[in-house]
């Protein structure tokens, strides 16, 4: 039952508050935010209560690899948002989401090629990526913007630690990344603002993928040695610390 409980609160809480800061200060902000393991986060957690800390720490290994894809999906989104609008934007990227999937799946990855591979591909797809000036104009959302966001991703992430045990640590850990709230804020952000504000928040999107990668390379590390409780809290604290210096750096780079 407090499993349960964690899986329907958790992610909605997250959700709120990642879109209210995105709100307050910008695309990029809350592309930092929802790169933080908001989902993924909690399901490698979920992992590790149902089914053990050696499975969360392989399944771990992977969402590392599986956050290639998700540069992926952002580095395309941005081009493809040059030309097209939001939902062919959403098509392009999701396909190439999910054909580096199954070549990354392919792939017998261990916690340190995954980790350096996932910030290589971290930094070759922020230089690709255009920069365009923040933009002072406020949107008020529709009444139905967060309820929505809120919704896709619980449902993905009760659907995803129900099947675990059936996919396997390896497929659990590639999937667990999907840009589902990439996919949602960049999609909702493409038509309320426009294109070179999704591609700003996709772009922070790639640049919190550096949180991603210490969370899971702490998590993987030291979830068998310290026990569930203090490995995350341990992934989670020095994700965070990471986030604040990409989000200071990011606004040097402005200046």
């Amino acid at each position: 039952m407090l499993i349960i409980a964690f899986k329907l609160l958790t992610t909605p809480f997250m959700i709120s508050s990642a879109s209210w800061a995105g709100r307050r200060w910008g695309p990029v902000v809350s592309g930092l935010l929802i790169g933080l393991p908001l989902t993924s986060g909690p399901i490698s957690v979920l992992l590790a209560c149902e089914y053990g800390p050696a499975f969360s720490a392989h399944a771990a290994v992977g969402s590392l690899a599986g956050q290639i894809s998700n540069c992926l999906f952002c580095l395309t989104y941005t081009w493809a948002a040059r030309r097209w609008g939001w939902l062919a934007s959403v098509a392009v990227g999701v396909a190439t989401f999910l054909l580096s999937t199954l070549v990354l799946k392919q792939v017998a990855w261990q916690l340190w090629s995954a980790f350096f591979s996932l910030l290589a591909m971290s930094l070759l797809a922020s230089r690709l990526m255009p920069r365009h000036p923040a933009s002072g104009e406020r949107v008020v959302p529709p009444k139905w913007d967060l309820p929505v966001r809120i919704l896709i991703a619980t449902s993905f992430v009760v659907t995803l630690t129900t099947m675990a045990d059936r996919l396997g640590p390896t497929l659990s850990g590639l999937i667990a990344p999907f840009p589902v709230l990439g996919l949602v804020f960049a999609a909702f952000t493409h038509l309320q603002q426009g294109a070179r504000m999704a591609t700003n928040l996709l772009r922070g999107f790639v640049m919190s993928s550096f949180s991603f990668a210490v969370f899971f390379l702490v998590a993987s590390a030291s979830v068998l040695r310290l026990g569930i409780a203090p490995a995350y809290l341990l992934a989670a604290t020095l994700a965070i610390a990471t986030s604040g210096t990409m989000y200071w750096l990011s606004g040097r780079q402005a200046r």
